[in-house]
């Protein structure tokens, strides 16, 4: 069936999209609550946002004449003849709650949210992929700027990451952007016949567009350009040269770039991003994120400042595996009951061993001595505990260790939790007061 799955097929998970199995599951969780642990120590708090919200959040804040909401944006109208759009970025949508529910300012925000767009997937870039970000409003001071850029640096070290560069500039703000725009429109109108397909027409309505650009005849064409940075006004630039000072006491390399722009039209003043060296230079960006002082007041809120970041989970992921760091290791289970004599002992050993603090899982389905045993090695546990009809008959469990050679042993159940915390501290690899 022409666009679509065949129904007499097993279905398929949509193009651009993937399922995430275990380990790699955990590898996903355990790097969103790494994000946490960093981001709410530097005093940055949870926001989750609807998945969908009213296209207009979009429309206003992301503008009309860029890709993202004009080309790549899932737009629909629901059965109330509302216009939704699926979210395709993070920030728009946390300004959108703070513009409704007002918290006290300054606010200090931090999510971890699946985006959506229909573009061409790229290595680790899907349709649907899932981005950790914060979000500051109601600061306007550069030195937050500085706070913002370690944040994301210090996180991405955090990882064990070293390869990646950070480049810095500047996006002008409402009093400098508008001579620097009509002097760039001037400039691409005498090379319009250079530009691609797309630009030629589309970079008089966003001239900022063609910066941004990845092909090679607008890239070519952006090199010769005017830079935003020679525009900026005295308080613009007495911005850029505080956040320089203060990358540069924090020990943090970066490159000013005159060239890098963003094709939202939310941003204002500095703009970052960090990009990989280890992975395909054309999709290296890891985090990129910048000042929005204007955005509160396209969403109908008051003036307020606000500057953030996004970093792709599974962009930072491909960088953890092209430099061999971050590995998938999760937890393995600290015991397996296999009980051979009719499941009642393995049905309440189970749990008391979970609410004990242990890592606990069994056999079910009456299986054999030897198919529950191959279930414990499979699991990882690093111990078993059997219960067979004898030890049923006395109220004993035997503890075998799995992985470290040791001598089994019978105890009382009433002992079986010592038994086996004292079984996992000899093990390879024990960590002391674990419980």
């Amino acid at each position: 069936m022409a666009g679509g799955t065949d129904e007499r097929e097993a279905p398929r998970a949509p193009t651009g999209t993937r399922d995430l199995l275990w380990p790699e599951s955990w590898r996903f969780e355990t790097m969103v609550e790494r994000f946490r642990a960093h981001v709410e120590a530097a005093g940055y708090g949870l926001v989750q946002s609807p998945v969908f919200e009213h296209a207009s959040v979009f429309r206003r804040g992301i503008g009309e004449h860029n890709d993202v909401v004009g080309k790549e944006m899932y737009e629909f109208a629901d059965r109330d003849g509302q216009m939704l759009a699926l979210r395709p970025e993070g920030t728009a949508s946390v300004v959108r709650a703070y513009v409704q529910h007002r918290p006290v300012l300054p606010w200090k925000a931090w999510y971890a949210a699946p985006l959506l767009r229909h573009e061409r997937p790229q290595a680790a870039r899907y349709r649907q992929h899932h981005q950790l970000g914060i979000e500051v409003l109601g600061i306007a001071d550069p030195d937050l700027d500085v706070e913002v850029i370690w944040v994301a640096q210090a996180f991405l070290a955090g990882l064990g990451l070293t390869n990646y560069s950070l480049r810095v500039g500047s996006m002008g703000d409402r009093k400098c952007r508008p001579g620097y725009l009509e002097e760039l429109a001037r400039y691409l109108a005498a090379h319009e016949g250079e530009l691609c397909e797309e630009h030629r027409v589309r970079y008089r309505a966003n001239p900022m567009r063609v910066l941004d650009c990845k092909r090679v005849e607008c890239r070519s064409v952006a090199a010769g350009a005017p830079k935003l940075v020679d525009h900026l006004c005295d308080d613009c630039t007495a911005h850029l040269s505080r956040v320089e000072e203060g990358l540069d006491a924090l020990g943090i390399p970066f490159e000013l770039d005159p060239g890098l722009v963003r094709g939202f039209d939310y941003y204002t003043r500095t703009l970052f991003e960090f990009a990989s060296g280890a992975i395909e230079a054309a999709q290296n960006a890891l985090c990129g994120g910048g000042r929005y002082d204007g955005l509160v007041e396209m969403l109908g809120g008051d003036p307020t400042p606000g500057i953030g970041f996004g970093m792709g989970i599974e962009r930072a992921l491909g960088a953890c595996d092209a430099e061999g760091v971050f590995p998938a290791a999760p937890p393995r289970l600290d015991v397996f009951v296999v009980d051979t004599a009719g499941g009642e002992t393995a049905r309440v050993l189970t749990p008391r061993l979970r609410e004990a603090g242990l890592r606990a899982d069994r056999a079910f389905e009456g299986r054999s001595m030897k198919a529950q045993m191959k279930l414990a090695d499979r699991s990882g546990a690093v111990v078993a505990l059997i219960v067979g009809p004898k030890e049923a008959a006395t109220g004993t469990v035997v503890v075998r260790p799995l992985r470290n050679g040791g001598v089994q042993e019978a105890v009382p159940g009433s002992s079986v939790v010592d038994a086996v915390r004292r079984a996992l501290e000899e093990a390879p690899g024990a960590t002391a007061g674990r419980w």
